[in-house]
């Protein structure tokens, strides 16, 4: 065992600390988690932890969902400046001006945004429910933010809503085309495609399973087939091969997110040594934005 592992569930131990990671973190730092999951899974866990700090290793608007759920714990960042693009296409000051514009709907935020734009929002989502929670909405104008891609897929879903679209993407899954699709499969033609909600509205089309990375890890266990190609980040690799034994899977190569990577054993350790990187958001935003969070789970 690396001497660094070592140290950390020491010290996790020690301060009774819980590790959450994310599917697309490094295969080192999910192997030292105690949980792993998406952010709807990671999100449920967070609310219900008895530890006493929660060390989240992912990207900040994750942290921050922690601290909402979880006032009176201490939450630990391992890497502070580790902010999702997609969440900063989407600020408190926007959805405002978005309501003002739609003064009939609701909003409907993705969890992949900041503390403050949930402050704005009714009720969050991510991309595991999105669809039943707009379904649910008594509102029949949505706007959906930030993702235009899961945006998109919702509205195909549902479509007794008008769904309002919003500007934002995920880089990674934007980035992901039918062109890397059908290359893979000339190569691996027995494989199945599986492809996460914020790929691109012609990437789902040609896909064979669309879901979150959860919803993903369910089908493939669950499946008669031995090959996928996996349309989403590429560190969701690990997980698949350690739950999957015996399958093979093909991601796109530049499907890679370094956000997600920063987030180290040596920055891990560092958190728990120093407990100097707290995620503090101020009273008005946390009232505002945790009632959002906890709608999400309550119709989870």
């Amino acid at each position: 065992m690396d001497p660094l592992t070592d140290t950390i569930i020491a010290l996790k131990k020690q301060r009774n600390a819980a590790i959450l990671a994310h599917n697309y973190c490094l295969p080192e730092v999910q192997d030292i988690a105690d949980h792993i999951g998406d952010s709807l899974g990671l999100s449920v866990i967070a609310s219900r932890s008895d530890a006493d700090i929660i060390v989240f290793c992912g990207v900040t608007f994750m942290a921050e969902s922690a601290k909402l759920l979880n006032r009176k714990k201490k939450v630990l960042m391992p890497e502070p400046a580790a902010t999702c693009p997609m969440a900063s296409m989407c600020s408190a000051e926007q959805i405002s001006d978005a309501k003002s514009c739609y003064r009939d709907a609701c909003v409907v935020g993705y969890v992949n945004t900041t503390a403050s734009a949930k402050a704005e929002m009714d009720i969050c989502c991510t991309s595991s429910n999105a669809v039943s929670i707009v379904s649910s909405m008594k509102e029949k104008e949505i706007i959906f933010v930030p993702d235009i891609n899961l945006g998109t897929y919702v509205a195909s879903k549902v479509p007794s809503k008008n769904v309002i679209l919003w500007n934002g993407y995920c880089p990674v899954h934007q980035s992901i085309t039918v062109q890397n699709i059908t290359e893979l499969k000339k190569k691996h033609p027995k494989a199945t495609v599986i492809a996460h909600p914020e790929c691109r509205k012609e990437v789902l089309d040609i896909s064979d399973e669309i879901g979150s990375t959860e919803k993903m890890l369910e089908y493939v266990r669950s499946s008669g087939g031995k090959e996928f190609i996996v349309a989403t980040e590429i560190g969701m690799l690990h997980r698949l091969r350690k739950e999957c034994p015996g399958k093979e899977f093909y991601f796109i190569d530049h499907a890679l997110c370094s956000v997600m990577k920063m987030t180290t054993l040596s920055s891990v350790l560092r958190a728990l040594e120093t407990m100097g990187t707290e995620v503090v958001l101020d009273d008005g935003t946390m009232e505002r934005a945790e009632g959002p969070l906890r709608k999400m789970i309550e119709l989870k």
